[in-house]
């Protein structure tokens, strides 16, 4: 699978590579999914766009707890240290995609009045109980197919022979994702989980690992689906 950009995430015989792997289909869907492809082509309806802004916004809320949880299970200093870093950076960002969500029409008093979707609840909700049920290891695999699979979207939409290259209205959200600084990001995650494999049993674990995995990459294909759903 080396052959193309968007599969060397993690290291050759790695646990991320293992996980991806072990749900193949269900990975290929969500990053794969229609609206990212919509996105690719620009043909994906402003309706649903702008119902997944809202909901993304709310996403990161919950994100961000699920990185403080991430520093109370971190196995080190230096892990508390940088998912403390991490807390703030997602905290900035909610800020930044508030005024993201202006530029599309979407005003902060309507983003952030919006009640979550269910798939906004069973997601980030799906998350933090791993983290609370287990240990860094099983939180850090719950959280992976958002922090990487994100990277890999991109890189499927740059290579998509069928990308809207002039005018496309989603452009920015592509630049967002397929820029260095947050491909190195996913990149590192992807490293994290091979690191927390070795040193946390990832092995003899992978099958509830792979399991959590998975869902993860359902829920977030859901959360695709409910933009469109809206449109």
């Amino acid at each position: 699978m080396a052959d193309t950009p968007w599969t060397d995430f993690g290291a050759e015989g790695g646990l991320f590579r293992r996980l991806r792997k072990a749900c193949a289909s269900d990975w290929a869907a969500y990053t794969w999914h229609p609206f990212v492809r919509g996105i690719s082509d620009g043909t994906l309806p402003l309706a649903a766009f702008r119902r997944y802004l809202i909901q993304d916004y709310l996403f990161l809320i919950h994100f961000a707890r699920a990185k403080a949880l991430a520093v109370f299970k971190a196995e080190s200093i230096e892990a508390m240290r940088d998912k403390t870093a991490s807390i703030a950076a997602i905290l900035a960002e909610t800020q930044l995609h508030l005024g993201y969500c202006a530029e599309w029409g979407l005003d902060e008093a309507e983003v952030r009045g919006t009640p979550e979707s269910a798939e906004t609840v069973s997601y980030t909700r799906y998350v933090i109980d791993r983290g609370l049920a287990g240990d860094i290891l099983d939180l850090e695999v719950a959280l992976a197919p958002c922090t990487v699979g994100y990277g890999e979207v991109a890189l499927r939409i740059l290579a998509d022979p069928h990308r809207r290259r002039e005018r496309n209205p989603y452009q920015s959200w592509i630049d967002a994702y397929a820029a260095p600084g947050y491909q190195a990001m996913a990149r590192a995650a992807a490293l994290r989980i091979d690191a927390l494999g070795e040193s946390h049993g990832g092995s003899a674990r992978f099958p509830i690992l792979s399991a959590t995995f998975a869902e993860a990459a359902r829920l977030e294909a859901r959360f695709w689906q409910q933009g469109l759903d809206a449109a």
